[in-house]
């Protein structure tokens, strides 16, 4: 069977797969957020934090719950870090360098997951399990929650209230991220995930050198990293470590479930506001996107020019050889265009193009399908520009799902879009014009650019994915990926947050012969393009000279 045959079996299962779990997940998600009664043990959490379930909060309010949940995550998890020599399970380690760990916290926090270091030698047990892991959980809950409040916005009418963070973020981890991610460990554990709390083992080589093996509770977080789109790895080899992910069928689980929830929750979104038909839209949009975007990378990395390369049929420079170019484009494809970040494959060593197409999912606001909660809301955010400028082509005000978009809501949408570039690209700029920072540089010309690039897309879009040839464990670089962090992550999420403030206090207009239909395959293809013209407009120049250079060159 030939590469590429292999590569479209491989793909299209998981296509099915996903449409397979479309309906089930996403109606369960809808009776999550939807339903009335609290368990037991709900009640204790809330009890134990101090929240009431049964109040529900304006969005100003769901927004101060949320910086204040996350503030207090980053000191917790910092201070974790800091004091991980004096508890157990630290196997030895040396505390986390005080400016390595701010950008951990913030990482984890902020469902980045960017790393800048080595997991298996810096971090004991007790902090990857109970400091890292804990957050891939909460920080997920945390994007999910905001989606469903932007939903309820769409949904609800004159009201001033959003539901409440508390409960949606404890029903989200305790109904959907545990039970879920507790299952996928399990099937890790069963296809050779490694799954204990042993301390190094020292063997001798072949050659006759030592090495130091390091164990863990590696399945239990190899799972919440996919499911929850975090992507920090438990070794520095990430998905590509054999005890994380150990076999051709582990690897298309590991990329199901960092895809399932985003491409399940525009059904939820759909059940929510009353017409699945719009759910059925903007998964479609999600799909789309998806589909060009992997078939692309493939493409151009089962197809590249050069002798090596064309003579083997592929460019399998940093691939691992367990899964292959078509596999490892896949999972490159799907970590980056949701914000997982893990990687099974050295993305640096793709061809130039290849490269740029995984910049170029995060470009596009990681929307397709995106991470958990943050594709939706983006998808939602991009839906509502596209019928503000198809309201201008006709001249009238523009409606969606019966809310009128006037320039209040443009204002939030618009805000929000311009966060991301803005920290890109600054970011980058200055990385490229201090002395200090260029000399840290391996690679000079269109790549080396790429490289400081791709880090700043990363962070800003809390992917959490990197290239290679630059070091970012200084105390500039910890602390400007850091801040790209935290911009890209509690600023979009503010602003979705009044946008759905805003949408909740409107009634509802009644469809007209005017109203822009947004459910039909027109609208599809009008989101489609409004987002890939935005990325367009925005980082074509920077693109130009990094990797198109560099693959023109």
């Amino acid at each position: 069977m030939s590469t590429t045959v292999a590569g479209v079996l491989f793909t299209g299962s998981l296509v099915l797969a996903l449409a397979l779990a479309y309906r089930p997940l996403g109606d369960y998600m809808y009776r999550v957020y939807t339903g009335s009664k609290h368990s037991r043990v709900e009640r204790l959490v809330y009890r134990l934090i101090g929240a009431h379930p049964d109040a529900e909060q304006t969005w100003g309010s769901y927004a101060r719950s949320v910086l204040a949940f996350s503030a207090v995550s980053v000191l917790f998890l910092y201070g974790f870090q800091r004091l991980q020599n004096h508890l157990m399970l630290s196997l030895g380690f040396k505390p986390v360098m005080t400016h390595q760990a701010w950008n951990t916290a913030i990482s984890f926090t902020t469902n980045t997951n960017w790393q800048s270091y080595s997991g298996e030698s810096t971090m004991g047990h007790l902090v990857q399990m109970a400091g890292l892991a804990v957050q891939n959980f909460v920080s997920a809950a945390v994007g999910i929650a905001v989606a469903i409040a932007l939903v309820r916005g769409f949904a609800r009418k004159k009201t001033e209230h959003l539901g409440n963070f508390w409960v949606d973020l404890v029903r989200g981890t305790l109904r959907i991220l545990l039970p879920f991610a507790f299952l996928a460990a399990i099937i890790l554990v069963i296809g050779g995930a490694v799954q204990n709390f042993h301390d190094p083992h020292t063997i001798q080589t072949l050659a006759g050198a030592k090495q130091s093996i390091t164990g863990g509770p590696v399945a239990s977080q190899e799972a919440i990293k996919e499911f929850g789109t975090n992507g920090g790895g438990f070794y520095n080899a990430n998905s590509a470590h054999p005890f994380e992910n150990p076999t051709v069928w582990t690897n298309w689980l590991e990329i199901f479930l960092l895809l399932v929830i985003s491409f399940s929750l525009p059904r939820t979104f759909g059940r929510m506001v009353g017409s699945n038909k719009q759910g059925y839209a903007i998964v479609s949009v999600m799909a789309t996107l998806a589909i060009i975007s992997v078939t692309l990378l493939s493409a151009f990395q089962l197809a590249h020019h050069g002798t090596v390369p064309t003579a083997i049929g592929s460019s399998m420079e940093g691939m691992e050889t367990r899964f292959g170019v078509a596999n490892s484009a896949t999972f490159a494809d799907a970590t980056t265009l949701t914000s997982t970040g893990a990687v099974n494959s050295f993305h640096d060593s793709y061809t130039s193009l290849g490269g740029m197409m995984t910049m170029f999912n995060m470009m596009l606001g990681e929307v397709a399908p995106g991470g958990t909660g943050s594709g939706l809301y983006g998808m939602l955010i991009l839906a509502v520009v596209t019928v503000f400028v198809a309201g201008l082509m006709v001249g009238r005000t523009p409606e969606y799902l019966g809310k009128k978009i006037s320039s209040r809501e443009i204002k939030f949408a618009a805000t929000y879009f311009l966060i991301t570039p803005i920290c890109v690209l600054v970011g980058t700029a200055f990385a490229m014009a201090l002395p200090g920072e260029r000399a840290g540089m391996a690679n000079s010309g269109p790549h080396g650019l790429s490289e400081v690039l791709y880090a700043f897309t990363s962070a800003s879009n809390n992917n959490g994915s990197a290239f290679a040839g630059i070091t970012v464990n200084t105390t500039w670089y910890d602390t400007a990926l850091g801040l790209a962090m935290v911009f890209g992550r509690f600023l979009p999420m503010i602003f979705v947050l009044g946008l759905a403030g805003s949408l909740a206090r409107q009634g509802h207009t009644p469809a007209s012969e005017g109203t822009l239909p947004t459910h039909r395959p027109q609208f599809v293809g009008m989101v489609a393009g409004v987002t890939v013209v935005l990325v367009a407009l925005t980082f074509l120049p920077a693109l130009a000279l990094g990797p198109l250079a560099e693959g023109i060159h």
